[in-house]
């Protein structure tokens, strides 16, 4: 019997591009998978004196998604639905996530997981990782493709950690990777295909 690779494991070898997009499909699958499945309980359920719940984290890192490919890589605005429902502060996704049904958060981060695959590929056809994003900061610098894609990884091995805690805290559910064969059973994620 020949043990299937699953499709957001990095490549055993490849280009950078191909390393760095593999390590973000993992931990995009990881995260997803800590949040998968659950009821509106199971999304607002808390650590300690943490405020972060798995609701939250699904809101806060769908707009990172969208901030990180349309803001910093196209210097484009933020987009849709953030622009018709954000309620001010950067602590808005947090706070404002337990307003939230359920297949709300699914959807706020699947969406925005679909919008950065798309943009993210249609960069890396235009110019590779080394092209200065859209972004200008006040000292004149741009970061590279690549710096927004390193960035991004910080942020979901960050909020990975804190996924692992609270799902277990919910219903026991531990491990380090999605079994080979999960499929997201709530919301309308997709798995990671091809590599660029």
């Amino acid at each position: 019997m020949t043990e299937t690779t699953p499709p957001w494991e990095p490549p055993m070898a490849g280009t950078e591009a191909e390393q760095l997009i593999g390590s973000l499909e993992r931990l995009r699958t990881t995260f997803r998978w800590k949040a998968d499945g659950l009821d509106a309980a199971g999304l607002q359920a808390r650590v300690g004196a943490s405020a972060l719940t798995l609701g939250s984290l699904l809101k806060h890192l769908a707009v990172v998604e969208d901030d990180v490919f349309s803001i910093r890589l196209r210097g484009e605005g933020i987009g849709e639905p953030w622009e018709s429902i954000w309620a001010g502060g950067p602590d808005w996704p947090f706070t404002s996530a337990v307003d939230d049904a359920p297949e709300d958060l699914y959807g706020f981060w699947d969406d925005a997981v679909e919008r950065s695959r798309a943009r993210l590929a249609e960069a890396l056809a235009a110019g590779g990782l080394d092209q200065p994003a859209g972004i200008t900061f006040d000292d004149g610098r741009s970061p590279s493709v690549r710096r927004l894609l390193c960035d991004l990884l910080e942020e979901y091995g960050r909020h990975t950690g804190h996924a692992d805690l609270l799902r277990e805290s919910v219903d026991g559910r531990v491990g380090e990777d999605a079994p080979p064969d999960w499929r997201p059973v709530s919301g309308r994620a997709t798995l990671p295909g091809s590599r660029p």
